[in-house]
C-alpha cells in the first residue's frame, strides 16, 4: 500500500551556529525543499518536523564524498556469462573511516539499486562499487550517484538492504524487523519514526553502457 503523505508538517533544519532553515511542502505532496541551504563538509545538523502535535528530531554530520573515476563495463558477467556489469571505480582516501552509498537508476527497474560500502579492508585503495542487471543492453543509460555517509547510516542501510535482498518489494516495504534509524519522537518515545535522517555530499556519473 502507498504511504499516505505528511501535510502541513513544519520542518526545519539547524546547524551548530543555531542558524534555521525552513523547508517548505510542494503542492501537498509532502515533499519538503528549501533553497537556503547549503551545508558544509563536517558540520553536524539537526532535523526537526512538527507533525499532527509530535515532535520528531535526528541529527546527522555532513560527510564528503570521493567522486569515481571511470567506469568499466564487462559484457560477461553473472551466472550465465551472459549478463553485463558495471563497476564504478574510485579513490579512497587514506587513514581515514570512509563509508559510502551507492545508488543506480536505471529505465529497467522502478526502484534504484542500493550498495553501501566501506573502508575497513580497502583504505587509501582505488575500489569499486559494482551493478549488474540482467536486462541492461547496448544503449541503456547507468545514473550512478555515490554519497558519503557516516558509520551510523552504513550499519542501518546495511541491515536494511540485507532483509530486503531476497525480497522483490525493494528497500520501501514493510521489513520483517523494525531497523531503527537515528530520528527519535520527543512528544511520543514509543511512536517512533521510521527512516533515516542523512545528510550528505554526493557525486554523480552518468554512463551508456556499451
Amino acid at each position: 500500500a502507498e504511504v499516505p503523505a505528511a501535510n502541513n508538517a513544519i520542518v526545519t533544519v539547524t546547524d551548530q551556529n543555531n542558524n534555521t532553515f525552513i523547508f517548505t511542502e510542494e503542492n501537498n505532496s509532502g515533499i519538503y525543499k528549501t533553497t537556503s541551504f547549503i551545508p558544509e563538509i563536517d558540520q553536524e545538523y539537526t532535523l526537526t518536523i512538527q507533525y499532527n502535535g509530535e515532535i520528531y528530531v535526528g541529527s546527522e554530520q555532513l560527510k564528503s564524498v570521493t567522486p569515481i573515476e571511470y567506469v568499466e563495463q564487462n559484457n560477461n558477467g553473472g551466472f550465465s556469462g551472459e549478463d553485463i556489469e558495471i563497476k564504478a571505480y574510485y579513490n579512497d582516501p587514506a587513514n581515514e573511516p570512509n563509508f559510502y552509498l551507492y545508488q543506480f537508476d536505471t529505465d529497467i527497474a522502478v526502484i534504484p539499486t542500493y550498495e553501501v560500502y566501506d573502508d575497513e579492508f580497502t583504505d587509501g585503495n582505488q575500489i569499486f562499487a559494482f551493478f549488474t542487471e540482467e536486462d541492461l543492453e547496448a544503449g541503456d543509460e547507468v545514473i550512478i550517484k555515490n554519497y558519503g555517509i557516516s558509520e551510523q547510516y552504513y550499519n542501518f542501510m546495511f541491515l536494511l538492504l540485507q532483509q530486503t535482498t531476497d525480497n522483490s518489494g525493494g528497500p520501501f516495504e514493510t521489513q520483517p524487523a523494525t531497523v531503527r534509524g537515528n530520528c527519535i519522537n520527543i512528544t511520543k518515545p514509543d511512536n517512533y519514526p521510521l527512516g533515516y535522517f542523512r545528510v550528505s555530499q554526493a557525486n554523480q556519473y552518468n554512463y551508456t553502457v556499451n
